[in-house]
């Protein structure tokens, strides 16, 4: 499953490399790639949106929203 993820509190490329290794870390995720232009990642792999937000959330990020990519 692809999807969008718009991240709140990204500030710059060592914010990204934080989100893209959480995110990455995740059984099941198959990919990811962290823009911090758009403050957003588009993940895929079959993971529940749950484990997203709380990747996130461990390492001081805030999920705002998941979309259908």
């Amino acid at each position: 499953m692809k999807r969008k993820v718009i991240i709140n509190g990204m500030s710059c490329m060592n914010c990204v490399r934080h989100a893209k290794e959480a995110l990455a870390e995740i059984p099941g995720m198959e990919s990811v790639e962290v823009d911090l232009a758009t403050k957003s990642a588009i993940v895929i792999g079959d993971v529940a949106e749950d484990l997203i937000v709380k990747a996130l959330a461990d390492h001081d990020y805030e999920v705002v929203e998941i979309q259908e990519a």
